[in-house]
């Protein structure tokens, strides 16, 4: 049986992967001609507990080399990541970027202002923590307005920059992490395995215990309805 990633040396890793995805990402934001390229990305946006992270990764392209650019060179989104290898890649963009910004924003805050505006806010922030220095700001897939440091929305970004899979990551450790804590606190949710979003287990054991503090009430989740309901709010669909 293979070893897993996170197992294995550098050279192991070059040469069971060969084409390495952060390079090609790290080429996308060179391309952009600037020194300094911020990148913001958002993680838990479909989850139905828990917050939602915003995470913004500040990379110098002139001081990233040698050392600080060859762990980054399997950089890639955050979801196509294993959690062995996003936790070695999240080390990696610690020692690799120049600044982080982090914006943790709660359930009860999405809640009132809503899962867009959130995300639209915690990306303005992440960016703003940022700029200056930053010359070039990246986004993943949203425009945000001219309230924000002047950007680009990138579809599907965190396949194509690298500054913006780094945030990628950053958001995905640190919320999950987040969840982590969240199971001991909540131990009946299962929290641990499904770091809030929506399966067929969480979905039961929020049917059987109700929702906790943490549960993004505003959402419109059969699994907060009794049973009976949510079968006459199905078949009425039909």
């Amino acid at each position: 049986m293979p070893k897993k990633l996170s197992a294995l040396s550098p050279k192991q890793k070059s040469r069971l992967l060969p084409t390495k995805t952060g390079q090609r990402l790290l080429r996308f934001d060179r391309r952009l001609g600037a020194r300094f390229v911020a990148g913001a990305d958002e993680a838990g946006r479909g989850s139905l507990a828990g917050p939602l992270v915003v995470a913004g990764v500040l990379l110098d392209y002139d001081a990233l080399r040698d050392h600080r650019v060859r762990p980054l060179a399997q950089l890639n989104d955050s979801k196509q990541v294993p959690p062995e290898d996003r936790e070695e890649l999240f080390r990696a963009v610690l020692d690799g970027a120049a600044r982080i910004s982090v914006q943790v924003i709660s359930p009860g805050e999405i809640d009132r202002v809503g899962l867009h505006r959130s995300n639209l806010n915690g990306l303005r922030r992440a960016l703003h923590a940022l700029s200056p220095p930053a010359e070039a700001c990246l986004v993943d897939g949203f425009r945000l307005g001219p309230s924000a440091p002047e950007h680009v929305a990138v579809v599907d970004g965190d396949e194509r920059s690298a500054a913006i899979a780094a945030a990628s990551i950053v958001a995905k450790v640190v919320r999950d992490r987040a969840m982590l804590r969240m199971d001991a606190l909540y131990p009946r949710y299962g929290f641990s395995s499904h770091v809030g979003y929506i399966t067929p287990r969480h979905s039961r054991l929020v049917r059987e215990h109700g929702p906790c503090d943490i549960h993004r009430r505003s959402f419109q989740a059969l699994c907060y309805l009794s049973e009976e309901e949510a079968a006459a709010r199905l078949a009425a669909a039909v």
